[in-house]
């Protein structure tokens, strides 16, 4: 729990403290009783728990303390764009039931849809924002060791990298065994298999189903089922695209490929440490290429945060803290290079807004989808937006108007929960969402354009749910996670003086 009993209680005497204050004298006898019922030990855990159902945004206190602390780390904006990258993934899971979201703009002489242009459609496509999970996921991990290793920093590079490795696992795995769990438990309840019917509805959705979570007849199969996936998800021995998270949560398939990319990157970083920057970044552009030929688009989205921290170091992108909003003076920048730089990060937008069919009939992508390899082994889609993912995080570290837009108080506030978002928001959908959804358009209708009205119901409703349950989901368990393997670590490393 993110509220620890003293905190929780902290709390509760500023609320009394508070109304004594303010109540009147003939006011006395009520907050008397009422004093009574909120201390008695029952009444207190019921009042500590609604509090701590009260959402963290709601909480200004907490909000102050842990959401956006006055002064941000120099990439902070990293965390805002992870955060809006979370959000479009749980809204396009959202729209892509009701909607054929996987191709775009102008396919076969229709579908001349808005939203199916490029730019547009990045909203719901969660493709892309995969792409630029795996590319923050690079820069972030690569930029504490590199930076120690262009200072020299030898003890402390090799003291974090060992606990950032070792920290991993932990931080990766945790969350999901839990959120894993509690589907495991609900779904004994039975309440998945009142969900189906609904799903299988064409009368409402009718492309990109979500896969239909069977439970098992009993809670020790469910339970050994459970432990077969926890433990077949930490396989880090294989290249292959594996998911076994798809008995709970197919959406969590990401979550694997983290834990094999970080570690092909640290061993990456150990390996090339005590190169000459000039030959670590012709070593990484070499591995680039060969996870390129071998189609291995993840691992080369990892790689690419390595000469992106480089070059931010050489730079000196990060020693001004000016585009965090504090009172320094922003260094001068010419008109050209601040056009240049929104130039190279809406390139990087249009890539990312490749679709994931039928590209090459696709109006303005035919020509790009010409270009893809035939050797290219996976989805077409992840060509160009691992490009676009890339791009656009160049162009980000360049520009203060992104870094602002992505170091905002609800940018921050996303990124905070991000994780998350993504581990929540699969069941949410299909436990609240979906029979939202379905009643909002029996009761507006699907024909014509009482279906996107009825849509756009449905979205009012459930994304806020997916934030809120998010924001629960990351005090209870995502916050604990991260301390717990830092105390976990401290307690059984050895003392080094």
């Amino acid at each position: 729990m993110t509220y620890s009993d003293e905190k929780s209680g902290s709390l509760l005497n500023d609320d009394v403290n508070a109304a004594n204050a303010t109540i009147d004298q003939g006011q006395d006898a009520f907050l008397a009783k009422w004093t009574e019922f909120r201390f008695t030990p029952l009444r207190l855990l019921l009042f500590r728990v609604a509090w701590f159902l009260v959402p963290s945004f709601l909480q200004s206190r907490y909000m102050r303390e842990h959401v956006r602390p006055m002064r941000l780390g120099p990439t902070a904006y990293l965390d805002g764009v992870r955060g809006v990258a979370a959000l479009i993934v749980s809204f396009g899971h959202f729209t892509t039931p009701g909607y054929d979201t996987h191709i775009g703009w102008g396919v076969d002489g229709g579908n001349y849809q808005f939203m199916r242009l490029p730019f547009c459609r990045l909203v719901y496509s969660g493709g892309a924002a995969v792409a630029v999970f795996f590319a923050i996921s690079g820069y972030v991990l690569s930029y504490k060791p590199i930076q120690h290793i262009r200072n020299g920093n030898w003890h402390t590079f090799s003291t974090g990298l060992s606990s950032m490795a070792f920290r991993r696992a932990i931080r990766l795995y945790l969350p999901p065994t839990i959120s894993t769990a509690i589907i495991a438990c609900i779904m004994q309840t039975g309440i998945f298999e009142r969900t189906q019917a609904i799903e299988n509805d064409r009368t409402y959705f009718n492309y990109n189903v979500p896969f239909h979570i069977q439970a098992l007849p009993s809670a020790s199969e469910e339970f050994t089922r459970w432990v077969d996936v926890v433990t077949g998800a930490f396989f880090p021995f294989s290249w292959d695209k594996y998911e076994p998270y798809q008995w709970y949560d197919g959406h969590l398939w990401t979550i694997p490929i983290e834990f094999r990319g970080s570690f092909y990157l640290f061993a990456v970083i150990l390996a090339t440490a005590r190169l000459q920057t000039k030959y670590r970044l012709l070593t990484v552009a070499a591995l680039m290429y060969h996870s390129y030929i071998c189609s291995r688009w993840e691992f080369m989205l990892f790689l690419s945060g390595i000469p992106l921290v480089e070059w931010d170091h050489i730079r000196g992108a990060h020693i001004t803290p000016s585009f965090l909003g504090e009172k320094e003076a922003a260094p001068s920048r010419s008109t050209l290079k601040t056009i240049f730089w929104h130039l190279v990060s809406a390139l990087g937008l249009f890539l990312l807004s490749q679709p994931e069919e039928e590209g090459e009939t696709t109006p303005g992508w035919a020509y790009l989808t010409s270009l893809i390899p035939e050797w290219w082994e996976v989805e077409q889609q992840r060509y160009w937006q691992s490009a676009g993912a890339v791009c656009f995080l160049f162009g980000v570290g360049h520009s203060p108007w992104w870094q602002q837009v992505f170091t905002s108080r609800i940018a921050q506030y996303l990124g905070k929960i991000s994780y998350s978002i993504y581990l929540v928001h699969g069941p949410v959908h299909l436990l609240i969402c979906m029979p939202w959804q379905k009643f909002v358009w029996d009761l507006t209708g699907v024909e014509g354009n009482a279906f996107h009205v009825g849509y756009a119901l449905g979205v009012l409703f459930s994304i806020p749910m997916f934030i809120v349950i998010a924001d629960i989901f990351w005090r209870a368990v995502d916050i604990p996670t991260v301390k717990f393997a830092t105390n976990y670590e401290a307690k059984v490393s050895i003392k080094v003086n």
